[in-house]
């Protein structure tokens, strides 16, 4: 089951201050605390599904991390329920409430108007390996609901604008009270009074946006970037949903891409294999000059340190790895032919019968161990 949004998790905006943060969190620690909620599964559930999202949001690297990448860039970053346990939890209580967790409850918890986010918009923005190596800045166009001009509201006559209706009912033990989520307005204490004729009946309208998505560079394909409240806006004034952006990588002319590092395969001559020479090759950004030494063999790999691509969350580039391959010619005249012929024979033109040459992910690998 996927994880919920940790704003969502809280119940705070998208800019909420730290001290809305962990005003939020001391308000649902005290609700789901187990002392409160003993042998109740589903209370632990959200104590501990609370003091992971106060865990990275409290943090302002990792709440900057998690705004623009969401839960794909924690990584092992957060931790609360994943990798925390209750002592790790109540650690946190001397922060959050200043000493002794005893004595924290008692605190009453008010209601008002349900605030209601809008929904979630998803695009697909595809990237060459030029882009991704350097970072881009993309423009695109996208259909939003907006709050239309010239909305007009009333308060919810049957709620009074709280969203709640409270029943008083007679029971043995005297009268009771309860509240719930107001039928008329949905809990958002107030309805649409006017609205222009192009608008919903939420007094949104869909209109075309352009958003700029900055890109940042080492993005992988299939990674998700979150533009917070780029999404559609939400009735009542509520929290605006998300837009959504997956990358797409292109499929290079020269280079394919594992993690960060490229490589690439390169052809050379047989006489340059066997004599050595200076070949030019491609970069992303230019190009670079390697020697082949004599006597290369086919599927020997040139590396070239920091030639690759960055990495989206950490410092440093990765390599190129130049898998070099002996051509072999197709064709031949009759005077190759018959050069070729005088040398069939000769001892240095014979393969060694155990090379012991090693494959070329083993040689990956090695280069790297």
């Amino acid at each position: 089951m996927s994880k919920r949004d940790f704003y969502e998790v809280l119940g705070v905006d998208r800019g909420a201050s730290d001290a809305d943060i962990k005003k939020a969190y001391r308000k649902l620690a005290i609700k789901y605390h187990p002392d409160k909620n003993p042998d109740n599964a589903d209370a632990e559930s959200r104590f501990k599904e609370a003091a992971e999202a106060y865990e990275v949001l409290s943090d302002q690297q990792k709440r900057a991390k998690y705004d623009r990448f969401g839960h794909a860039g924690m990584g092992g970053a957060a931790g609360g329920g994943a990798g925390m346990n209750m002592d790790d939890i109540f650690s946190q209580f001397g922060d959050i409430f200043g000493g002794a967790f005893g004595g924290a409850f008692g605190g009453g918890g008010g209601g008002g108007p349900r605030r209601v986010k809008g929904s979630n918009l998803r695009i697909k923005v595809q990237l060459t390996l030029e882009e991704i190596a350097e970072g881009v800045t993309k423009k695109v166009k996208v259909f939003r609901l907006v709050q239309a001009e010239g909305v007009e509201y009333d308060s919810c006559r049957q709620c009074g604008g709280t969203g709640q209706v409270r029943r008083v009912t007679n029971t043995i033990l005297g009268q009771m009270q309860t509240a719930s989520t107001c039928p008329a307005c949905g809990g958002l204490g107030r309805s649409v009074k006017s609205k222009p004729k192009d608008a919903d009946q939420h007094g949104l309208r869909r209109e075309e946006t352009v958003v700029e998505i900055e890109i940042p560079a080492g993005v992988e394909d299939g990674m998700q970037l979150n533009l917070r409240g780029k999404g559609n806006a939400a009735p009542a004034g509520g929290m605006s949903g998300d837009l959504l952006v997956q990358i797409r990588e292109a499929e290079h002319e020269h280079f394919t891409r594992n993690s960060r590092n490229l490589h690439l395969d390169h052809y050379v001559s047989f006489v340059e294999a066997a004599l050595g020479a200076q070949v030019e090759i491609p970069l992303l950004q230019g190009k670079a000059k390697i020697r082949i030494e004599p006597g290369t063999q086919s599927g020997k790999i040139v590396r070239l340190k920091g030639k690759g691509l960055p990495s989206v969350d950490s410092y440093g580039k990765g390599d190129l790895l130049v898998n070099l391959n002996v051509w072999t010619p197709q064709t031949l005249t009759s005077e190759e032919r018959d050069i070729l012929e005088k040398w069939r024979e000769a001892p240095n033109f014979q393969p060694d019968p155990d090379p012991r040459e090693k494959g070329f992910f083993e040689r990956v690998r090695d280069m790297f161990s």
